[in-house]
């Protein structure tokens, strides 16, 4: 029995709906399939999370030196000073002290050193030395002890006690004994200027014809004979010279010699001056001779030493 025409016309419809379905279909997939692959090639290439954070991680120095300060002694006497030292810094670092600042000087790879004086009327007691550089900083708590120094009763001729120092006296000694040259000219300990018998030490106080005490003796003074020879105690630049009859009245002639990193070495009531400023001397090196010029009540060398424009006694640079 052969199917009705009606029967074959459907069947050949429903395929014909069957085959233009699929075609569809394909064509669909096609397209998707062609955009999806377009997509993946023109987007760019999405880096992983560790990608993003390793510069981070390389700029981190692991061998980069931890920033501290040390002291060698927490507690000092008046007239003497903290030696401060400080390691790590990419710069000079700055010290304070009793409302004061001091430069440190750089003495090795990232190490650097400041010699903190204690004025001799520092008041005794409690203080703290602060260092800062950068962002970092350190405190270490010290103490000021009492020296304990003797007054001295000076009695000076009609002549000498009249006399004051000048403006040109105090402001060239002033600026010399403030250099803070970088260069360290000194090297090791200091000897003595002078082969004489030591007459006064440092630090006493001091009255003048019976007057209040308020000053000290801020040096070490020898009991040369006139003419003796004065030596320099160690390296250094001579920053400085001036003679009585050029307004040097109370000093006297003086040479100031700058041994570098803010220390600085005087020497007073000189008969005779061997050297000029600008000159450089050697440990030992005559560089003039003892007399009676300046305020002086007698034949003898005043020698001093000053850190950052502070006196301390000399006695500390010898031993």
């Amino acid at each position: 029995m052969q199917p009705s025409k009606n029967y074959v016309i459907k069947k050949t419809f429903s395929f014909k709906i069957i085959l233009f379905t699929s075609l569809s279909i394909l064509t669909v997939l096609s397209f998707y399939n062609n955009a999806f692959a377009f997509d993946v090639k023109q987007a760019p290439a999405v880096k992983p999370e560790i990608a993003q954070i390793q510069p981070k991680a390389v700029a981190v120095n692991i061998n980069a030196t931890p920033l501290s300060m040390t002291l060698k002694k927490p507690t000092v006497q008046q007239g003497q000073y903290f030696e401060v030292d400080i390691i790590g810094a990419e710069k000079n670092p700055l010290v304070w002290f009793n409302s004061e600042s001091f430069l440190a000087f750089q003495v090795g790879d990232k190490a650097y050193k400041a010699l903190i004086p204690v004025e001799n009327l520092t008041k005794p007691g409690n203080y703290v030395i602060l260092a800062r550089t950068g962002g970092w900083e350190e405190k270490i708590p010290v103490k000021v002890l009492d020296n304990r120094k003797p007054i001295q009763y000076i009695y000076l001729d009609p002549d000498k006690s009249s006399l004051e120092a000048t403006n040109k006296e105090i402001n060239e000694i002033s600026s010399a004994l403030r250099l803070k040259t970088e260069e360290k000219y000194a090297q090791g300990k200091f000897s003595y200027p002078s082969t004489a018998v030591k007459s006064s030490p440092f630090g006493v106080k001091r009255s003048y014809n019976k007057g209040p005490i308020d000053s000290y003796h801020k040096g070490l003074d020898f009991a040369g004979k006139m003419g003796s020879p004065v030596f320099a105690p160690a390296d250094g630049k001579v920053a400085l010279t001036g003679l009585e009859k050029d307004g040097f009245q109370v000093h006297g002639n003086t040479i100031l010699i700058d041994h570098g990193h803010a220390l600085s070495s005087i020497y007073l009531h000189l008969s005779k001056i061997d050297v000029k400023k600008g000159d450089m001397v050697t440990k030992g090196q005559k560089i003039g001779e003892v007399g009676h010029t300046g305020i002086s009540t007698g034949p003898h060398l005043h020698w001093g030493t000053y850190l950052y424009g502070t006196s301390v006694d000399p006695e500390l640079f010898v031993k």
